[in-house]
C-alpha cells in the first residue's frame, strides 16, 4: 500500500476584535481526529486568547506551531482578518457573507481574489436542509442566565457571576444555586436548539412550565415560563388555520399575535429564527402602551431594530447590557427603571468556549470531517461551499450582483 500524502490541517489563532476564545478542536479532540483520520497531519496555530492554552496541546504532543502557511486547510470560528488570509488555501469559519451582509463584502471579495475556497459552518446541513453542526444550544444557554442576571441586578434580587467568569457549565449551575425568584412570568419564543438550551436554565431552576394558554389567563403563585412556537405569536392574515410550512414559505401572509403576551411577561428569553418578511413582535408605539409589562428583554436572536425595537444593536460580552427607553425610543442606562434592560450579545457561546468548544467539535468529527477528508457523497461539503477556485459556489450564485 502506497504511502498517502496527508492533508494538513491547521486550527486558527482567532484574528477579529473582540475576540473569540473558541476553538474548533480541543486538545483530546486532536488525539482522537489523528487516530480517526490517519490521513491528516494536525498543527494548533499559537495563541494566547483562546480558552485552551497552548500547553494543553503540546502536553498531548500535538503540534503547536506560529507559521501555518505549509497547511492545506484553516479551520477558525470567526471571520478571519483579511490580511491574513492565504492564497489558495481551504477555510472554514462562520463568514457571515451569504446573507449579503454589506460589512463583510471585503471579505467575500478577497476570499474570490485569493483563490480560496471557503465552507462556511453555517451551510453544513443534511440533504433536508437541517444544520448539522451549530452554537445555538450554548447560545440559548447562556443568553438565558444573562437574562435572569439582568433581572437580578435590576430587582435587587441577586448577583451572579458572569458565565465568562465561570471555569466551565458545572461553575454556571452552581452560581444558579443562588437564585430565589417572585412568581414572575418568563416568555421563550422559539422551539429549536437555542430555545432548548434557554429551557435547560429554566428547568434546572425548577421554574414550571405551562401551555401558551395558562400563561394568558391565570395567576401562579410560583416563578413560571411558557414556550411559544410561531402558531402561537402569529396568525395568517386570511383567517386560515395556521401551518407551519406554509407560514416559512409565506410569511408575509401572517400578522403578528403576540401583544397580549406583552401584557403578562416579566422576562422575555427571544429564541426564535426572524424572516426579514415576516410580522414584527411589537412595534416603538405597542412598547409605549400603559399595559406594557416587559422590564428584561434576553434578545439572543439578535436581529437589529426589527421584530424587537429594543434591539437599537448587539452589545458584546464585556458590557452585555443597555437600556431601551420607549418614550424617547432611544438607548439608555441599562437598570434605569423607566427604561426596559437590553441583553442583546450576538456571540453569546463565547462566554462558556471550553464547553461549546468541545460540543462543536464533536459534530465536525462525527458529521463533517468524513466528508471533508473523504468523499462528499452526501454533498455536505458542496452545500457549505460559498467560494472555490475563484467563483462563487453551486448553490451562491445569487451573491453574484451583492459581489459587484
Amino acid at each position: 500500500m502506497k504511502n498517502m500524502k496527508k492533508i494538513k490541517i491547521a486550527v486558527l489563532k482567532e484574528t477579529k476584535i473582540p475576540p473569540d476564545r473558541r476553538v474548533l478542536i480541543a486538545p483530546k479532540q486532536g488525539i482522537e481526529l489523528q487516530k480517526k483520520f490517519q490521513n491528516v497531519e494536525l498543527f494548533i496555530q499559537s495563541s494566547n486568547i483562546r480558552a485552551y492554552k497552548d500547553k494543553e496541546y503540546t502536553d498531548l504532543g500535538l503540534n503547536v506551531v506560529s507559521d501555518i502557511n505549509n497547511c492545506d486547510i484553516m479551520l477558525g470560528v470567526k471571520e478571519v482578518e483579511i490580511s491574513k488570509l492565504i492564497n489558495n488555501k481551504t477555510y472554514l469559519f462562520f463568514s457571515h457573507t451569504a446573507k449579503k451582509q454589506k460589512y463583510n463584502r471585503p471579505l467575500l471579495k478577497e476570499l474570490l481574489r485569493k483563490n480560496i475556497r471557503m465552507l462556511d459552518y453555517e451551510y453544513f446541513t443534511n440533504s433536508k436542509g437541517a444544520r448539522l453542526v451549530a452554537f445555538g444550544y450554548w447560545a440559548g444557554l447562556v443568553g438565558a442566565y444573562n437574562g435572569l442576571i439582568a433581572f437580578g441586578k435590576r430587582n435587587n434580587l441577586f448577583d451572579l457571576k458572569r458565565a465568562i467568569d465561570c471555569l466551565n457549565l458545572k461553575e454556571m449551575f452552581q452560581e444558579l444555586k443562588k437564585i430565589e425568584l417572585p412568581p414572575i412570568k418568563i416568555l421563550i419564543t422559539g422551539g429549536g436548539r437555542v430555545a432548548h438550551g434557554a429551557m435547560e436554565i429554566l428547568d434546572f431552576l425548577k421554574i414550571k412550565k405551562v401551555s401558551h394558554k395558562e400563561f394568558l389567563t391565570k395567576d401562579f403563585n410560583q416563578p413560571i415560563y411558557a414556550q411559544l412556537d410561531p402558531q402561537h405569536y402569529v396568525k395568517r392574515k386570511d383567517g386560515s388555520e395556521f401551518e407551519l410550512h406554509h407560514f416559512f414559505e409565506n410569511p408575509e401572509k401572517y400578522e403578528s399575535n403576540f401583544l397580549s403576551y406583552t401584557k403578562k411577561t416579566d422576562l422575555f428569553i427571544a429564541c426564535h429564527f426572524w424572516n426579514e418578511k415576516s410580522p414584527v413582535f411589537m412595534t416603538k408605539e405597542e412598547m409605549r402602551n400603559d399595559d406594557f409589562k416587559i422590564s428584561v428583554i434576553a434578545d439572543i436572536s439578535c436581529d437589529i431594530a426589527a421584530p424587537i425595537p429594543s434591539t437599537l444593536r448587539s452589545s458584546e460580552i464585556a458590557n452585555p447590557f443597555y437600556g431601551y427607553n420607549p418614550e424617547t425610543e432611544q438607548e439608555g442606562d441599562a437598570f434605569d427603571k423607566k427604561n426596559i434592560t437590553v441583553m442583546a450579545v450576538d456571540n453569546l457561546p463565547g462566554e462558556v468556549p471550553r464547553d461549546a468548544s468541545v460540543d462543536f467539535g464533536n459534530g465536525f468529527i462525527d458529521k463533517i470531517f468524513p466528508s471533508l477528508f473523504g468523499d462528499d457523497n452526501k454533498g455536505i461539503i458542496e452545500r457549505a461551499t460559498i467560494t472555490k477556485n475563484g467563483k462563487l459556489g453551486k448553490h451562491f450564485k445569487y451573491l453574484k450582483d451583492f459581489v459587484k
